[in-house]
């Protein structure tokens, strides 16, 4: 089986780090050409959770347009640069089995506009950090959850087969409601560690942010009822202590000046919420203040 990751952030690389120590052959497009040297020349570095390191030797390209054919293409770029990609991507064969691993709700829909036969979508838990152009480090084991939403299994059956105890893969059923889901621990976590500045498990350790973490998830109980049988709040915190050291992408959007996916993730539960007649005070302040961080072009 071979693959192609289009994005080489730290999800990108974290995924091509796994799948090329499980013997896939990898390729890696980048949009910057010094990451792609760098890449190709002294391969992809994976610091371990337990501080090993892992060198996997993978293919990096920024060049899309002449891929060579492959198995399966995993598009791992922000949401924002999905926009630019969707011409690209409706050019490749129909054949072409996609998978997107975006966070939040906007791209579902605009994602399976695409002609090709097989999409799904994956949603993961675990936590990533780019290092440099070649290094990832991985902060915390979590599921990679794959939700085939149009087209047969077997189009994506080998990656599911790719089980490494450091990299579980699990089958969801329901697309819509796995990425809802992910949403929610996103809008949980992301707003609240970008704002306060502090890293995942600190949400559980620092009493007032535990009490605002509280908050924002009984607002979201409140208004979607169905949230508490999926997501408990022990789960809530059992995953910032998982991801403790890790730095949430929404923070580090802000200590990098850039724009976060704070619109594509807490701005649509917001909506939803609103459309089932709750204003979500807690979540709605600090989606506002992020915001207002961003406009600022405040860092630290």
């Amino acid at each position: 089986m071979k693959v192609a990751i289009i994005g080489a952030g730290a999800v990108g690389q974290l995924t091509a780090s796994f799948l090329a120590e499980s013997g896939v052959p990898v390729t890696l497009v980048a949009r910057r050409q010094e990451q792609v040297i760098e890449l190709n020349a002294k391969k992809l570095t994976r610091i371990n959770v337990d501080g090993t390191k892992t060198v996997q030797r993978i293919v990096a390209t920024t060049d899309l347009a002449n891929l060579p054919k492959q198995d399966l293409l995993v598009i791992a770029v922000k949401y924002g640069h999905l926009q630019k990609l969707y011409n690209q991507l409706a050019l490749f064969s129909s054949e072409m089995p996609l998978l997107f691993m975006q966070n939040g709700l906007a791209h579902f829909e605009e994602a399976l506009l695409l002609p090709q036969k097989n999409i799904a979508f994956g949603s993961v838990t675990f936590g990533a950090q780019l290092l440099d152009h070649s290094t990832v480090q991985h902060r915390g084991v979590g599921l990679f959850k794959i939700a085939i939403e149009r087209g047969e299994h077997q189009a994506f059956q080998q990656l599911l087969q790719l089980q490494r105890s450091l990299f579980p893969i699990e089958l969801a059923s329901n697309a819509e409601q796995m990425l809802f889901a992910k949403a929610v621990l996103n809008s949980l976590i992301n707003p609240l560690t970008a704002v306060l500045q502090v890293k995942n498990g600190e949400l559980v350790t620092n009493q007032q942010a535990f009490l605002l973490l509280e908050n924002i998830y009984r607002e979201l109980t409140e208004a979607f009822e169905d949230i508490e049988h999926t997501i408990s709040f022990i789960d809530v915190i059992d995953l910032c202590r998982k991801t403790a050291n890790n730095t949430s992408s929404m923070l580090a959007d802000r200590l990098q000046g850039r724009k976060s996916e704070i619109e594509t993730i807490v701005g649509v539960i917001l909506n939803k919420a609103l459309a089932n007649g709750h204003n979500l005070p807690t979540l709605r302040t600090l989606y506002h203040q992020v915001l207002a961080i961003e406009e600022s072009g405040e860092r630290s």
